[in-house]
């Protein structure tokens, strides 16, 4: 089974036994690549959106199907705004702990929600990427997710989601990890809130001030 060891930076070791996973994009340009997990929700996903957008920033959002019916204005106002959206599953449902056709069925019901979205101006999404919740992912379900999505792991995970973790050290995991073509996790979620309105700005800042650009997936 593929468990993303929650360390801040992921081992190279680690990223080469999943090569078909995405865990850092090769690039010696000034990239950074924000992801964020489990929203769309109305507490903190338009303030991350705020943000970007103040520094011209795009970014991945691995999205939950049920928070995309929940809340589809912020979900369409991610996609008007230029960013990527990645499956989530529906219910941020947990690979090791269901058998595989429950969990495909649910990251299928995803897919489905995702690309029912039409945008003025806008293509349809298309739910080519894939982030497993909690980087759990059985082996079997590797093999087969790998040939229909691009699955994106992570090369700094800031742990916003962690209780015990202050804003402070989120914003030090980020910056202190990151470099040209890191795949980076901030969650717009209730967990990380507080730590996301903390970190996010001056993660934007300090890399802006820096040359460094910030792209989607």
């Amino acid at each position: 089974m593929l468990d993303a060891l929650l360390f801040t930076k992921t081992s190279p070791i680690l990223a080469s036994l999943y090569p078909d996973c995405l865990w850092k994009v090769n690039t010696k340009e000034k990239n950074l690549y924000l992801t964020f997990d489990d929203g769309p929700i109305p507490e903190i996903t338009p303030f991350v959106l705020d943000e970007l957008k103040k520094w011209k920033a795009k970014a991945t959002f691995f999205c939950i199907g049920k928070n995309i019916e929940a809340n589809p204005e912020i979900f369409k106002r991610i996609i008007r705004e230029g960013h990527s959206i990645g499956n989530h599953t529906y219910n941020h449902t947990n690979g090791w702990k269901h058998t595989n056709l429950i969990y495909y069925k649910d990251i299928q019901k995803c897919a489905r929600l995702i690309s029912s979205f039409k945008i003025q101006h806008s293509a349809y999404p298309t739910p080519h990427l894939f982030r497993p919740p909690y980087g759990k992912l059985k082996i079997s379900q590797y093999r087969a997710l790998r040939s229909k999505y691009k699955i994106i792991m992570w090369d700094v995970l800031t742990f916003d989601f962690d209780l015990k973790k202050n804003a402070k050290s989120v914003l030090s995991a980020a910056v202190k990890h990151s470099a040209p073509g890191s795949v980076v996790v901030f969650h717009d979620s209730l967990k990380a809130k507080p730590k996301v309105e903390y970190a996010l700005p001056k993660v934007l800042e300090h890399f802006t001030a820096k040359g460094f650009k910030f792209e989607k997936l």
